[in-house]
């Protein structure tokens, strides 16, 4: 799956969230995404990037109907 940069997801558990840009460790060299939520204050958050694009665990989460994590939403414009 690609990362999208200003792309909507949704979070298996519901809120939905704005991809901001990508960031390096300086140390590590590890990616991380950087995302805000679309709700409340909209606070600004990081996770490594190959589990931002992970699968949903199965076994702790049987009756999740997504397949990751966090899945692009494909938002039309009123204009279309």
């Amino acid at each position: 799956m690609e990362l999208k940069i200003k792309g909507i997801y949704k979070h298996f558990k519901g809120d939905y969230y704005i991809v901001e840009d990508v960031a390096i460790h300086s140390e590590t060299k590890e990616k991380y995404v950087v995302y805000r939520g679309l709700y409340g204050n909209s606070e600004l958050y990081i996770r490594p990037y190959d589990m931002f694009l992970s699968e949903v665990d199965r076994k702790k989460y049987p009756d999740v109907k997504q397949k990751y994590r966090f899945e692009l939403q494909n938002i039309k414009s009123v204009k279309d």
